[in-house]
């Protein structure tokens, strides 16, 4: 994928772990809403649970927005199982953790480390059309956060609903926006 914005989010299915079962998760799950996909490189590490026990914390704020979350690992849906079962904070998960023991769907967002089998950290905001809105991918020791996740995707729903406007730097839902026009050159 050399292009992400705007990009089709490509068909897969998996099995994932979600509120005590296993399921199957595909692509059709998440036509037709807002949706987080939260790529990290493996269960049982150390900023993985404290990012996802973030995005645990947070999670009814996104329910509010119509955002459903997806975790994605190349662990298998019984190492996520286990992980829950185990784990305090990851026992608080109530979104699908989605298993991808081959790398597929890493790869389809482009954030498979082949050498390593394990995925990079990568956010990606998927609007209800199925297209990529936004996109973030750090290092393997940068932590990622849940609070700035949801002000990116109550920007992205604002221009989504109000064509002809945009969000400018740090903008919180509520705040002025602009109106992109040749008024507006070099006057900020």
């Amino acid at each position: 994928m050399s292009r992400y914005i705007e990009s089709d989010l490509k068909p897969f299915h998996a099995q994932a772990y979600h509120n005590g079962e296993f399921v199957k998760v595909s692509d059709d799950d998440v036509k037709g809403k807002w949706a987080v996909f939260f790529f990290y490189p493996a269960d049982f590490t150390f900023v993985c649970p404290t990012e996802l026990g973030d995005l645990a914390d947070n999670y009814a704020e996104f329910q509010k927005l119509g955002v459903e979350i997806y975790s994605v690992s190349t662990d298998t849906h019984f190492t996520h199982k286990a992980w829950h079962d185990s784990s305090e904070t990851i026992g608080k998960l109530q979104f699908p953790m989605i298993a991808d023991p081959t790398g597929q769907i890493s790869r389809n967002f482009n954030v498979l480390i082949e050498e390593e089998g394990i995925a990079d950290r990568g956010t990606f905001v998927i609007d209800p059309q199925g297209k990529i809105q936004i996109v973030e991918i750090t290092a393997g020791g940068i932590g990622r956060d849940a609070s700035e996740l949801l002000r990116k995707i109550k920007a992205a729903q604002y221009i989504a609903a109000h064509p002809g406007e945009v969000c400018p730097a740090k903008w919180k839902e509520g705040e002025e926006t602009l109106a992109p026009s040749l008024d507006l050159v070099g006057k900020i």
